[in-house]
């Protein structure tokens, strides 16, 4: 069987370690490649897939444009408006989004508790929008959503409105006061996030930059540690929970963080 990665640009992909380490723990002869695949070549490459794929992961900027080329698409990941992963189903082909179990994941292990209530968003692209998602399955009530572009950010709010939760949007300036959430999802760029350093030193929360090289980021570097969780762990468990529907096998989490380059 096959899988693979998709996006554009792809070289330094990460899954590829991850789902290959899964396969030899799991004692699979399967192989897992990282393609190179822009939005212009996508439709072309799912058309020509054949029984010998057991899945396939993507990343950007294929998340969304994959979604009208699915015969059937996850609830949550269609709301969302994000699929990040393809899985054959009857000989259709079905698209899920496992980015929101990995936040989830990773924002639990790094000390989220049960009884929280309220996050922060830093960002509003397809991520920010996975984020919204994992923050319902945490049983966040209340989000922020704060992005540079004031309409992207109302339309990430106004998604959490429509999933059940109370948000408010607002700019990327600094703010103290929007870092004191139990939980504080950033998504942005690395640096991006550096002026918001400057406030995390008292923030009380659970922060999960989605950022991970550079590591530290600047913000992640600010914060308390031990109640950071990296976008290596994100990916790492969003991961688990794709090669968990591709093969229907208990992934080893271990082994596959164990694959992670230093």
């Amino acid at each position: 069987m096959r899988a693979a990665v998709l996006g554009s640009p792809i070289e330094h992909s990460l899954s590829p370690a991850l789902h290959r380490a899964a396969y030899e723990s799991l004692g699979l002869d399967w192989t897992y490649d990282a393609i190179e695949i822009d939005e212009a070549g996508l439709a072309g490459f799912i058309a020509g897939l054949d029984g010998t794929w057991a899945g396939l992961s993507l990343t950007m900027p294929l998340k969304q444009a994959v979604i009208p080329m699915l015969d059937e698409v996850d609830a949550v990941a269609l709301a969302v408006g994000a699929v990040n992963t393809v899985l054959p189903r009857g000989g259709r082909w079905y698209g899920a989004n496992t980015d929101i179990a990995g936040i989830a994941q990773a924002l639990t292990r790094a000390g989220a508790s049960p009884g929280i209530r309220t996050a922060t968003i830093l960002g509003a692209g397809a991520t920010a929008r996975s984020a919204v998602a994992a923050a319902e399955v945490l049983g966040i009530r209340e989000v922020v959503v704060c992005a540079r572009r004031p309409d992207a950010a109302a339309a990430v709010a106004e998604l959490a409105r429509a999933r059940g939760l109370a948000a408010t949007s607002r700019g990327l300036a600094p703010d103290p006061e929007v870092l004191s959430a139990d939980v504080v999802i950033s998504t942005l760029p690395g640096a991006a996030g550096e002026p918001w350093a400057t406030c995390a030193a008292e923030a009380p929360g659970v922060l999960l930059d989605a950022s991970y090289h550079p590591w530290p980021t600047p913000l992640a570097e600010a914060w308390t540690p031990g109640r950071v969780a990296s976008g290596r762990d994100m990916l790492l468990w969003q991961a688990v929970e794709q090669v968990r529907l591709m093969t229907g096998l208990e992934a080893p989490s271990d082994t596959m963080r164990a694959a992670l380059p230093a």
